[in-house]
């Protein structure tokens, strides 16, 4: 057997290297590394795609998370309502603020903020009266969009402000609308190892609502005004490089294809894994990317025999995520304990992921189900 990649993105890039090639020597060649014209395509096609009024492109996603919380002034005595169970940006951005990240507990079959636990801290904190809520961020984790069906109407009912974090949700879809479409703002990252993903960091915030979308394009540059050297608020150095531009639309001009693959992979593991493993569920009229594949095994001990084993048979394997936000030492202070959040914790114990991307082949898919089949 060949050697097998997580995510390989060389296949990709072989298969795209004369667009992507053409890009950057593009770039290079006009000398526009900085807001060069290939950035306002990328915001128009990823417009279009969404189907969101305005983009702005960013340096990272972590960036695009935080610009939409500086842009409603969200900072100390707020809280901000995130699943445990995800990428410690989540939580960070809320934090950088001085907001107070508030944890919930999500669904074990979804991996997705659960709405009736958030539901609940809500009323928690209002009783408590210690903090004001003020915003939720939920996240579309391994490729499936959270359940906006029920967080959109529980945010509209508490008054509160709705970022989705899109970073793993791109190409995701509830109905007919897609990822990158709920709530007030929604944001994504373009980090190399995401389904859409460059060359380095990247990122992109989307809204319909005009006067957020001026103040994200003031905070990108510093806070501009005007003209770049008149500042009316603090902002960051948040734009992205032509050069990641460049290179993302070749990929976004391929997406929906390698989107189609990663989940005819899906339904192929599936197909010769659910008799023995618990393998993902996808909740009627939701659509994921499956920018990961993720099991779920019955125990810590079993997980980590199944990992041992994949590892010998030379299949990579990753654990996303082996301690829930709210166990983080940073946020001890917070004062939660172990059994807070049950639904994070068993799965931070349980899942791992196999590999997956857009050129994924079936003999290699065969060979790590008969390897798992064989433990």
């Amino acid at each position: 057997m060949e050697k097998i990649a997580f995510n390989d993105l060389g296949a990709q890039y072989r298969h795209l290297k004369d667009e992507i090639d053409k890009g950057i020597a593009d770039v290079i060649s006009d000398c526009h590394f900085i807001s060069g014209p290939q950035t306002e395509e990328l915001e128009k096609e990823l417009c279009s795609y969404t189907g969101r009024k305005y983009c702005v492109s960013t340096s990272n996603g972590t960036d695009a998370l935080l610009m939409p919380l500086m842009a409603k002034g969200i900072g100390a005595g707020d809280a901000v309502f995130v699943p445990a169970f995800t990428f410690f940006a989540t939580a960070e951005v809320a934090s950088f603020l001085g907001a107070t990240p508030v944890f919930c507990d999500v669904d074990e079959d979804t991996f997705n903020m659960n709405p009736k636990s958030l539901e609940k801290q809500i009323k928690k904190v209002l009783e408590e009266g210690k903090l004001k809520p003020k915003a939720v961020i939920a996240v579309d984790l391994f490729g499936q969009p959270a359940d906006f069906t029920e967080i959109e109407p529980l945010c509209k009912k508490y008054g509160l402000f709705l970022m989705e974090d899109a970073a793993q949700g791109f190409g995701g879809a509830i109905g007919s609308r897609k990822a990158c479409s709920f709530g007030d703002v929604s944001a994504t990252s373009f980090f190399p190892a995401k389904a859409l993903g460059c060359y380095g960091d990247g990122g992109a915030i989307f809204t319909d609502d005009e006067e957020i979308y001026r103040l994200l394009v003031s905070i990108r540059v510093h806070g501009k005004g005007s003209f770049k050297y008149e500042n009316v608020r603090i902002g960051l150095n948040a734009r992205l490089d032509t050069l990641q531009a460049a290179i993302l639309l070749p990929k976004l001009h391929e997406f929906d294809k390698e989107t189609q693959h990663r989940n005819w992979a899906a339904s192929r593991y599936a197909e010769l894994l659910k008799d023995k493993y618990r393998v993902p569920v996808l909740k009627d009229g939701f659509f994921s990317s499956y920018g990961y594949y993720t099991l779920k095994a019955e125990s810590e001990e079993q997980r980590s025999k199944i990992m041992d084993a994949l590892k010998a048979a030379g299949v990579p394997t990753m654990i996303y995520y082996p301690l829930p936000l709210h166990l983080q030492k940073v946020y001890a202070p917070l004062g939660y304990r172990e059994g807070d959040l049950p639904v994070s914790e068993k799965l931070s114990k349980t899942v791992f992921s196999l590999p997956m991307h857009g050129y994924i082949t079936e003999d290699v898919i065969n060979y790590i189900c008969a390897t798992l089949q064989n433990i």
